[in-house]
């Protein structure tokens, strides 16, 4: 009898066993992933290299009266920069001719002399061959020209390595850290824009670029022919140098002349 019983409980085991999984009525529940958001990228706005206050010339609706603006800005710097060239030529310019007249110079021109040679990445040596190729370098940049440069480079001063860096020239360098990088810069390149903490600084180096760099003799040349000529140094003239400048080169160069046409009205204002 408990043999029996016994087979029974352990049939009746077997039988619950088998039937569970389909009589088993409370369900596991899996609770949803919630997809986490990602915070959306706030892109963080660069501060100047600078302690300047410049216009905000992107805020101009009227064309003409952005023109103006951006003159009016950029232009005394350019003059006080060719007028201390005017200076320094002069001071050259009477050292030659005191030597080719076998009149020493005094300690005090000396010094100018060498000074200024050195600025000029010259030979300090002073004789009338150094003082001859002196004077092809220690000389004016057209201001119809740089101001037509500073307008195209930095798209009338609304660029970003204008309004950060002073930049108006779209002049490199070449030391890591010497100013900003380029987001377009290509793939294994290491220049970067050049950062300057006053206008004047950077109107300044890009002068002595002009009148220094190798890539820009035929600039040097052609001026010295108008000033051999006696001929006014004018600036359509003068952009034929520029080939170097721009990567479009001819097509660079006839803008420019364009632009000086176009905005004549402007550069004495």
């Amino acid at each position: 009898m408990l043999k029996h019983s016994i087979r029974l409980l352990l049939c009746l085991f077997f039988i619950w066993a088998l039937l569970y999984p389909f009589i088993q009525t409370t369900e596991s529940v899996i609770e949803p992933e919630v997809e986490k958001k990602a915070k959306p990228h706030v892109k963080k706005k660069e501060q100047p290299l600078h302690n300047v206050k410049l216009p905000k010339f992107s805020a101009f609706a009227d064309v003409k009266d952005k023109k103006k603006a951006f003159f009016d800005f950029i232009r005394p710097h350019v003059e006080a920069e060719n007028k201390k060239i005017l200076q320094q030529r002069a001071t050259l310019e009477i050292a030659l001719m005191m030597l080719q007249y076998d009149e020493p110079l005094n300690s005090k021109q000396t010094t100018q002399v060498r000074t200024i040679l050195g600025k000029y990445k010259l030979p300090t040596e002073i004789n009338t061959i150094s003082l001859t190729q002196a004077l092809r370098r220690v000389d004016i940049i057209p201001k119809e020209m740089a101001l037509m440069q500073a307008a195209n480079e930095s798209a009338w001063g609304t660029s970003r390595f204008a309004r950060i860096g002073l930049n108006f020239f779209g002049q490199w360098c070449y030391k890591k850290g010497c100013g900003m990088i380029p987001s377009r810069r290509n793939t294994g390149a290491a220049h970067e824009v050049a950062a300057f903490q006053s206008v004047r600084q950077g109107v300044a180096s890009y002068f002595k670029n002009l009148n220094t760099h190798a890539a820009y003799k035929d600039l040097r040349s052609i001026r010295e022919d108008l000033r051999r000529q006696q001929q006014p140094l004018a600036a359509n003239k003068l952009t034929y140098g520029l080939m170097s400048y721009s990567e479009r080169g001819e097509e660079y160069i006839k803008e420019l002349n364009q632009m000086i046409k176009h905005n004549k009205a402007y550069f004495n204002e």
